[in-house]
C-alpha cells in the first residue's frame, strides 16, 4: 500500500583523538584522526563537553547536521561535542571500502555501525548520545542493539527497523522480500545517469517540503557513488531489526512524519510506528506534523525542541 511512498522517502530517504586534516577528502574539514575505509568523521563543538554521534541518511552529506550542530554548540551552559559520521561512498566521500565492485552487492550500513563502535571505543567516548536520521537511524539502531554498552541514548529521526515490511503483503520477512530487493539493486546500480539522476530528483524533492532545503540534499545525491547508494537501499529492505530492539538498553526516542501518500492518514502512520517498534521497551514515539522525511530541515524548532527535551532526561 505504502511501497512507493517508502522507495520515494529512501531512494537516495577521556579526550578525543586529536584533530588531523583527511588528506583522502577534500571537504576542507578537519576530521578526528580514525583509520577506517568505511567512515570519516569530523568534530566540533566543545572538545571537553559531552559527546553526540550525528548520523546523516542514504546519499547524505554531515552537512545536513550543521543547523543542528550550530543548535547545540551555541547553548549556554551545555557543551556539546559533536561527531559528524561521512559515509564513504556518500556525498562527496570517495567509495573506499564502501566501493561495489562485483555484480552482487556487499554491505553498507551495517560495516559503518561496526565502524562507528570502534570509532567510540578508541577514542574513549563515554556512552555518547547517538541522532541517525533515515539510514542514520537504521545505523543507530544497530549500534545500540549491537553494541548496547557504547550507546547512552539514541534517537532516530523517520526509519522503522525493517523496511521491507513495505514491500510486500503481511507477513512479509527478509527473506521473501530479497527477491524484490535485488531487482531494485539491478534497476538502480546499473540505471545510467541521465535517466538515474532525474528518478532520484523527483523522490528527493519529495522528501523535502522547504523548497530552499532542497538543492543541499539533491547536490549530495548527484556526488554520491551510484552503486554504493544502491547496494545501501537494497540492505535497508531487507534487514529486520525488529528481533534486536529488545537488545536496546539505551533511552530511545523516535521522531517520524506521516507516510507521503494520500491513501495514509496521520493515525495508520502512528499503528504503523507503534507495531514497528513495540518490542523496544520504553521507546518513546513522536510524530511531527506538516515536514516532510528531512523534519531537520522542514520543522527545525520542533526537532530542536525535542532533540533538547530528549537530551536532558
Amino acid at each position: 500500500m505504502i511501497r512507493s511512498a517508502i522507495l520515494a522517502v529512501l531512494m537516495l530517504g577521556a579526550a578525543p583523538a586529536a584533530l588531523a586534516q583527511d588528506a583522502t577528502a577534500a571537504h576542507g574539514h578537519q576530521h578526528a584522526a580514525f583509520a577506517s575505509d568505511r567512515i570519516h568523521v569530523r568534530v566540533d563543538g566543545d572538545l571537553d563537553g559531552r559527546d553526540i554521534i550525528l548520523i546523516p541518511g542514504l546519499s547524505s552529506s554531515p552537512e545536513i547536521w550543521q543547523e543542528t550542530v550550530d543548535h547545540l554548540t551555541a547553548q549556554d551552559g551545555v557543551g556539546w561535542r559533536v561527531h559528524r559520521i561521512h559515509v564513504q561512498g556518500f556525498a562527496g566521500a570517495p567509495a573506499e571500502g564502501n566501493a561495489q565492485t562485483g555484480d552482487a552487492p556487499g554491505l553498507v550500513a551495517a560495516p559503518v555501525a561496526e565502524e562507528i563502535a570502534r570509532y567510540i571505543r578508541e577514542n574513549n567516548l563515554s556512552r555518547p548520545a547517538v541522532v541517525g536520521h533515515s539510514m542514520g537511524g537504521t545505523i543507530g539502531l544497530m549500534l545500540a542493539a549491537r553494541h548496547p554498552d557504547l550507546v547512552g541514548r539514541l534517537m532516530v529521526v523517520d526509519m522503522v527497523p525493517f523496511m521491507g515490511a513495505m514491500f510486500g503483503p503481511p507477513g512479509t520477512t527478509a527473506e521473501s522480500v530479497t527477491p524484490v530487493a535485488d531487482q531494485i539493486w539491478a534497476a538502480q546500480a546499473n540505471s545510467p545517469r541521465e535517466a538515474y539522476i532525474p528518478q532520484a530528483t523527483t523522490a528527493i524533492n519529495g522528501m523535502i517540503n522547504t523548497e530552499s532545503r532542497r538543492e543541499e540534499a539533491l547536490e549530495d545525491m548527484r556526488e554520491s557513488d551510484q552503486k554504493v547508494s544502491a547496494a545501501a537501499f537494497r540492505e535497508l529492505i531487507v534487514t529486520d531489526l525488529r528481533p534486536e530492539l529488545s537488545k536496546i538498553t539505551a533511552p530511545t526516542e523516535v521522531l517520524y512524519v506521516k507516510f507521503n501518500d494520500p491513501r495514509m492518514t496521520p493515525e495508520l502512520t502512528d499503528t504503523i510506528y507503534r507495531m514497528s517498534f513495540a518490542d523496544l521497551s520504553g521507546a518513546q514515539l513522536k510524530r511531527i506534523d506538516d515536514s516532510a522525511h528531512f523534519i531537520m530541515f522542514d520543522q527545525p524548532e520542533a526537532f530542536y525542541t525535542e532533540l533538547d527535551a530528549f537530551l536532558a532526561r
